[in-house]
């Protein structure tokens, strides 16, 4: 990757967004990224729909909160990989959540709402990230992070880093 912003029609489509990330169905709850400036920001997009598993039961039909975080701390996680260049990315490492703060939720996501996530690295410290962002759907705010913390650790590393 250059230091360049991507843009092209979808910067990166599902099948790359599963060669960076761990996650699987139906736990992978990102459909594209739109642009990326790696070690800087992403845009991605979740599209939602009536489909999806956690409505098969013809409950609420409001996407679940946690869903909604976890759908952006992917896209956080995305953009913390692209922004290693010369790295195999996870190189035997986990990626971990640390912690979230300053979030709220603005509005219920329901199906036919298209989720634009925006991530934007507020700071990174080795092998730890801070991001901030918010994420849209028509223009309208649903979700804002002030701060979420990520960790990258091998499975052998104890909790709080290296000693």
């Amino acid at each position: 990757m250059t230091d360049a912003v991507i843009r092209k029609p979808a910067a990166l489509e599902a099948d790359a967004i599963r060669a960076l990330l761990p996650h699987r169905f139906p736990m992978l709850l990102l459909d594209r990224v739109l642009e990326v400036e790696p070690g800087q920001r992403l845009t991605a997009v979740k599209a939602i729909t009536a489909n999806e598993p956690w409505y098969a039961d013809g409950g609420d039909p409001g996407y679940q909160p946690v869903l909604l975080i976890e759908s952006w701390g992917q896209a956080a996680g995305v953009l913390a990989l692209l922004s290693e260049p010369g790295t195999d990315l996870l190189d035997g490492r986990v990626m971990l959540f640390g912690s979230m703060s300053g979030v709220e939720i603005h509005r219920r996501v329901l199906p036919g709402d298209v989720l634009e996530h925006r991530v934007k690295v507020f700071r990174s410290l080795g092998d730890t990230v801070i991001f901030e962002g918010e994420c849209v759907t028509a223009g309208e705010p649903v979700l804002t992070v002030n701060r979420m913390v990520m960790a990258f650790r091998t499975p052998d590393e104890p909790p709080g880093g290296r000693r």
